[in-house]
């Protein structure tokens, strides 16, 4: 089965531009919500375009689930790693623990400091150490300059490898997408997809 033959989910417009990148991707609400995000974060947020990394994933199969967990964008101040962003519609509450679970385990080597989730319209900015709150709202999603302030309180740490299977398993639960059918959606090439 070819990834076109695999219905979406999504009304899809055609195509646009990545704000970030310059590629093309698929038009649709949830990409448009995303590209508002990257445009904050650089117009509004005083981040450069070299420090936003767009569209990390983290893949992971538990139970005979695969599911690939997105990381909407990892931002970077200096080469080091700040803050995660993942976009979702709804209520971003329950969003949060699969955002610092994501923020854990991202990287093989380090924990990024700061989780963001937002819906678009709201957002909670937390720190992934103890996952506590840092902030509410988009407004409170940290800029370039409030970003040095914050990495020296709270710098990338490792994370320690006993705990990855806790949090990759956080991921594996929270994001699996369940199809129309009630099921997990198949996935060409997956494993057990």
């Amino acid at each position: 089965m070819a990834t076109k033959d695999i219905p979406s989910h999504h009304l899809i417009y055609g195509k646009c531009t990545d704000y970030i990148s310059g590629e093309e991707l698929v038009d649709t609400d949830d990409e448009r919500f995303r590209q508002k995000i990257a445009r904050f974060l650089v117009e509004e947020k005083g981040w450069d375009k070299k420090d936003i990394y767009p569209r990390q994933k983290i893949d992971t199969l538990f139970a005979g689930t695969f599911v690939t967990s997105r990381i909407d964008f990892l931002v970077r101040l200096d080469d080091q790693p700040f803050m995660i962003i993942r976009y979702g519609p709804g209520s971003i509450v329950t969003r949060e623990r699969p955002a610092i679970a994501a923020a854990r385990v991202l990287l093989p080597n380090l924990r990024v400091p700061v989780a963001v989730i937002t819906n678009g319209t709201d957002a909670s900015i937390l720190e992934t150490g103890r996952g506590r709150a840092l902030g509410q709202g988009l407004d409170a999603i940290p800029s370039k300059e409030e970003a040095r302030e914050l990495l020296a309180k709270y710098p990338p740490q490792p994370f320690p490898e006993e705990k990855r299977e806790k949090e990759l398993r956080i991921l594996n639960a929270n994001d699996v997408e369940v199809c129309c059918t009630g099921g997990p959606c198949a996935i060409p090439g997956a494993k057990e997809g």
